[in-house]
């Protein structure tokens, strides 16, 4: 579902006719747009645009944030090369680069119909047990699918640098982490110098999609027999397998997680007939044929990359490049994200944690 747009994110909508116009995608300037935007997600802004009896998609990168996970033209052209080769992947039509259309780069793309698995979603259909057992199934099987992918085929062999893979990601964070931290987390600083003393040395590479959740696919009904897309690919790129499922296991909440982080960032996971996150990994090793060793390792990669995620957007909230009211609190989502990193070093695990 969308929503009006929110104040201070408008779209100047008269000279987005003239562009939409202009590459073909719609017959006159002069018809009547409707833009809505999609109210979930916490990075790039989405809308939904209809006009001439049709529906198209706008992603553009958030006000006031830096480039890095937020380059249109990067996900542009993922998404143009994937979608040859990988159905679940959008169809896209054109991208602009230059920010005098609406103030920033974006691109459009095809709007897909069908189910997208919110916490809101979730209890408004009241699913039951079962039908958590098929989502699993399903949102698992597609993940495997696209490491599965031959990024050479596909034309994506300069997406990323697959050598030196994991350091680079837990130096990158870190850095990151420094440049937006607001109050000190103690907790902070330890994850980072045991991440950079454990990490793993020896792994594989493969495409990754790097945000890969519940709400970042798309179910065609309630059967839950069929994902028709995977959505959001502004951090997909070449590297270890294992820190994409690390951060999937960062998303994947249970009911016994600390209360804050299922109050801040509620996910459908904690609800009856999901598998436990170590079930999850039983069922990646045994569907994927791979092991997952350094468990722990990746975890706490995921936690700490989702800390650094909500961190960099309670920055800009702090600076008054927003005005979502949704991010007010996000820097002590961060603060126990990091607190779970830790509790999980601590006791070498990913469950039980407090």
């Amino acid at each position: 579902m969308t929503q009006k747009v929110r104040k201070g994110e408008e779209l100047d909508e008269e000279s987005l006719k003239m562009y939409l116009a202009d590459k073909g995608l719609i017959k006159s300037a002069n018809s009547e747009l409707n833009v809505t935007q999609f109210p979930t997600g916490y990075s790039n802004l989405t809308y939904s645009l209809h006009i001439e009896d049709k529906s198209y998609v706008l992603r553009r990168p958030p006000k006031g944030a830096i480039k890095r996970g937020h380059d249109m033209g990067r996900e542009f052209k993922v998404l143009s090369k994937l979608n040859k080769q990988f159905n679940k992947a959008p169809k896209v039509f054109t991208y602009a680069e230059d920010d005098s259309i609406i103030g920033s780069s974006f691109f459009i793309m095809e709007k897909i119909e069908g189910i997208v698995l919110s916490t809101k979603e979730a209890y408004k259909r009241k699913i039951p047990p079962k039908g958590y057992q098929d989502i699993a199934g399903q949102w698992l099987s597609t993940f495997i699918e696209l490491h599965a992918l031959d990024y050479h085929e596909v034309g994506l062999g300069d997406l990323g640098k697959p050598e030196g893979y994991v350091g680079r990601q837990v130096s990158n964070w870190g850095v990151q982490y420094l440049r937006v931290a607001t109050d000190e987390i103690k907790e902070a600083g330890k994850v980072m110098k045991w991440m950079q003393d454990s990490q793993p040395k020896d792994y594989n590479s493969c495409m990754i999609h790097n945000d890969f959740k519940y709400d970042n696919v798309v179910f065609k009904d309630e059967t839950w027999k069929c994902l028709k897309a995977v959505l959001d690919w502004e951090m997909c790129t070449i590297g270890d397998p294992l820190m994409d499922l690390g951060t999937s296991l960062g998303y994947w909440l249970m009911d016994n997680d600390h209360e804050m982080i299922v109050e801040s960032l509620p996910s459908p996971t904690s609800l009856s007939g999901n598998p436990s996150r170590l079930e999850l990994v039983s069922m990646y090793e045994r569907m994927s044929g791979n092991m997952v060793s350094n468990l722990v390792f990746y975890y706490v990669y995921g936690l700490f990359k989702i800390a650094v995620i909500v961190q960099q957007i309670y920055y800009r909230y702090n600076k008054g490049l927003t005005s979502d009211k949704r991010f007010a609190k996000l820097d002590n989502t961060a603060k126990i994200l990091c607190l779970t990193a830790w509790q999980a070093i601590q006791k070498n695990s990913i469950e039980e944690l407090f």
